[in-house]
């Protein structure tokens, strides 16, 4: 963060110094809320969760080097006590913003997000210094940390805005000011709390609303209800997407015999070849949504095209593939999961699973619950399912209890019948499974919502000890 006195902190927040010999005192290192992540000159900001309270790592946090702690009560500790730290986080961020004067860039999406980020910002960054949000901390907590990572240095910062309701996306982006805002595509995460994807819609374009009139709304051109935002916003349009029209699009898209996608990028400055090192054909809409952006800040389509070509995944979790020695190769994407993005990974599977079969590969799909469907999980598992059939996916393992249950009988109804999908009851189980009939030249795919925790079972069939691995 730039460097900012205690005295000065206070002033931006509304609060009261409590326990502050010196008022003068710099912070120079970040703004943390995890005690353990304090380096000197931090500032920690204590939050009171279901589980932990921050407030009691004060004095820990002022021991390894903080400045002082921004809390909601007085803490024993130099301290800035204000009403709402969370309110303060986001009123601090805003105010570093507006003093670095950095580009902001925001993108949302129902789907593709924080892979969409990582691009970004791996594109940006060889233009000039850029900070991005880690992982997919989108929240009006996780936004401010990453706001405030940035120094006088930083010429792009690249924010991914999450939504739980409306006006979420419009708080978000009031604390972060955007020039350049991103929408990605409307799909039915969470449609359990928004009810329809039209109020989804509504949510997501709250971004290009902000937009100031000198800045640029970039648009799924291939979504009606992104491409309809554009009546929604008084910055300039730029279109992306395999349509025609699309400013900045993709041609003559195929998949590698890997499984991984190759198209040729148009911007209105030429055109270029690109193969990507990620999996699986969604991530075409991805890789165009991030040459838009590297279009609008002065990359040319070489470079950008260059840029993508070598491009790889910055957060875990999400289609990281990894072969072991024995010739199986594990597809982690445990990350998060929703109707389309567990299609799209199918989709990646099979793909992946063509070059293997002549040699006897199989594909397995280990699926649990995607979380947050309301009314809609029934028909969504089933559909996947059944997709997972036509797909001709080899092995379907449900993980769970009702809704894998729905994604085995979507998955027998479509035709899937004896050992072709099983139903198991947990993660243990999965692996139990599959360390008895996994083979060499088997590709494994490993999906569901975050709270399922599948990840497990991934990280438990790339462990390299003897004898039976328990999942951790």
């Amino acid at each position: 963060m730039i460097a900012l006195s205690l005295a000065e902190i206070a002033g931006i927040v509304g609060g009261q110094p409590y326990d502050v010999p010196d008022p003068s005192v710099v912070v120079t290192g970040p703004v943390v809320i995890d005690s353990r992540e304090v380096r000197q000159g931090s500032l920690f900001a204590a939050f009171a969760g279901e589980r932990v309270d921050g407030h009691d790592y004060a004095q820990r946090a002022v021991e390894a080097g903080a400045a002082a702690v921004l809390a909601a009560r007085p803490v024993g500790v130099p301290a800035i006590v204000v009403d709402d730290v969370v309110g303060a986080l986001g009123a601090l961020a805003r105010a570093v913003v507006e003093r670095l004067g950095t580009t902001v860039v925001a993108l949302t999406g129902s789907a593709g997000k924080t892979s969409t980020k990582d691009l970004i910002a791996q594109l940006l960054e060889r233009k000039a210094p850029t900070v991005w949000t880690p992982g997919s901390l989108n929240n009006e907590i996780g936004l401010p940390l990453t706001a405030l990572r940035a120094t006088a240095e930083t010429r792009h910062l690249v924010l991914e805005m999450g939504a739980r309701g409306i006006g979420h996306i419009h708080y978000l982006a009031d604390l972060t000011p955007p020039r350049i805002g991103l929408v990605l595509n409307v799909g039915s995460a969470h449609i359990g709390e928004f009810g329809s994807r039209e109020a989804i819609a509504q949510a997501k374009g709250e971004l290009v609303e902000v937009l100031p009139e000198d800045g640029t709304a970039i648009l799924n051109a291939d979504d009606p209800l992104v491409r309809a935002m554009a009546s929604r916003t008084k910055a300039r349009v730029l279109l992306f997407g395999e349509a025609p029209d699309a400013d900045v699009r993709g041609e003559n898209v195929r998949l590698t015999a890997d499984g991984r996608p190759a198209f040729a990028l148009h911007t209105p400055t030429g055109c270029s070849d690109v193969t990507l090192r990620l999996y699986g054909e969604h991530h075409v809409s991805n890789a165009l949504a991030a040459a838009a952006v590297a279009h609008e800040l002065g990359m040319s389509v070489t470079e950008i095209a260059e840029a993508l070509s070598g491009a790889g995944t910055l957060s875990r979790w999400r289609m990281e593939v990894t072969e072991r020695p024995d010739g199986v190769t594990v597809v982690n994407d445990a990350y998060n999961a929703n109707p389309e993005s567990m299609k799209a990974a199918l989709r990646a599977l099979a793909a992946m699973g063509k070059a293997r079969r002549a040699d006897g590969g199989r594909t397995w799909a280990v699926l649990g619950q995607m979380a947050e469907l309301g009314d809609a999980s029934l028909a969504e598992h089933d559909a996947v399912g059944r997709l997972a059939v036509r797909l001709n996916v080899s092995k379907l393992v449900a993980v769970g209890g009702r809704e894998a249950s729905w994604l085995q009988l979507g998955a027998y109804n479509e035709g899937s019948w004896g050992e072709e999908s099983v139903h198991v009851s947990d993660a243990q189980a999965a692996v139990d499974l599959l360390r008895s009939e996994l083979r060499p030249g088997d590709v494994v795919l490993v999906k569901a919502s975050r709270s399922v925790g599948l990840e497990r079972v991934a990280l438990a069939l790339l462990e390299t000890t003897e004898g039976e691995v328990a999942v951790r």
